[in-house]
């Protein structure tokens, strides 16, 4: 299968499995949810789904179990919504890459601060 169709069904699975969780899903343990991105296997058969989540550990793990329990409801919606020929197996894969960015974020702050310091004590020096 070509890889440019494979893209394409990706990103329109991306986009509908957002908009599912966010105004479809009742569960109540399902909180802040992003879907990040989605990888579909050349034959279309599996995807992947990345998610980052948001909230404290306790939070999390009550979405992440709500989210594993709605696979059903959320593949049946898919292949409702977009026409392949087989409905792919779909698993949910945690996205640690917006947490990875934040903890940068607060690290390269951290180094300007500690500069900033170092400078005006070097001026007090002199």
């Amino acid at each position: 299968m070509s890889q440019l169709r494979v893209e394409k069904v990706q990103e329109l699975m991306k986009q509908e499995i957002s908009q599912i969780i966010l105004q479809e899903l009742k569960d109540p343990r399902i909180g802040f949810v992003t879907v990040t991105s989605v990888e579909c296997t050349g034959d279309l058969r599996e995807a992947k789904i990345y998610v980052s989540l948001m909230g404290n550990e306790q939070q999390i793990q009550d979405c992440w179990a709500g989210l594993n329990s709605s696979l059903g409801f959320i593949r049946r919606e898919i292949g409702r919504r977009i026409r392949l020929r087989f409905t792919p197996e779909l698993t949910f894969e945690l996205d640690k890459s917006l947490d990875y960015s934040a903890h940068i974020q607060e690290l390269l702050l951290k180094i300007k601060a500690d500069e900033a310091a170092g400078h005006a004590l070097c001026k007090d020096e002199e």
